[in-house]
C-alpha cells in the first residue's frame, strides 16, 4: 500500500495515478511495495526531521527512512515541496517533473540503490529519468 499525506498546503496529486505508476517502479525493479508512506511537507519540517535523525543542519529535498524487510519496499519517504519548486526552477524543468523525479529516487532507494558515490550517482539519476519515463498520465 502506497500512501500519500501532506504536512503542508502543496495541491495534492491523484493518488491513483501516482500510485499505479510507483507500483509499476517497484514492479519493474522486480519488487513488490509492503507499505510505503511518502509525506510532502515544507522545508522546515524536513530541516528538524533532518535535524532530529540524521544529525544534518540542512536543507534538503528528500529524506528516505527505510524499513524493508522479508523481499517487501517497506519505508516513509519525506519530500519538500519548497525545496522541490526551488530546484525545477534552479533545473529548468517543470514543476511536476521535479517532482516525479524526487518521488522515483526515494522509491529507488527503498529498491536498494544508492547515490553517494559518483558511479551510483549516475546510475540513480539514469534510473530516474528511466522511471519518470513510465508516467504515462498528462498533468
Amino acid at each position: 500500500m502506497i500512501e500519500l499525506n501532506y504536512q503542508n498546503d502543496f495541491e495534492q496529486l491523484d493518488a491513483l495515478i501516482y500510485t499505479k505508476w510507483l507500483d509499476l517502479i517497484a514492479g519493474s525493479e522486480t519488487k513488490t511495495i509492503g507499505e510505503v508512506s511518502y509525506v510532502f511537507c515544507s522545508d522546515e519540517f524536513l530541516l528538524q526531521i533532518n535535524q532530529d535523525y540524521l544529525g544534518h543542519d540542512t536543507f534538503t529535498d528528500i529524506i528516505t527512512f527505510d524499513y524493508c524487510e522479508e523481499g517487501l519496499i517497506n519505508g516513509e519517504i519525506y519530500i519538500s515541496t519548497d525545496r522541490v519548486k526551488e530546484n525545477a526552477i534552479s533545473f529548468g524543468v517543470s514543476l511536476i517533473n521535479e517532482l516525479q523525479r524526487v518521488m522515483a529516487h526515494g522509491l529507488l532507494h527503498l529498491c536498494g540503490y544508492g547515490d553517494k558515490s559518483e558511479a551510483e550517482a549516475q546510475l540513480m539519476r539514469d534510473k530516474e529519468n528511466e522511471k519518470i519515463g513510465m508516467f504515462h498520465v498528462k498533468q
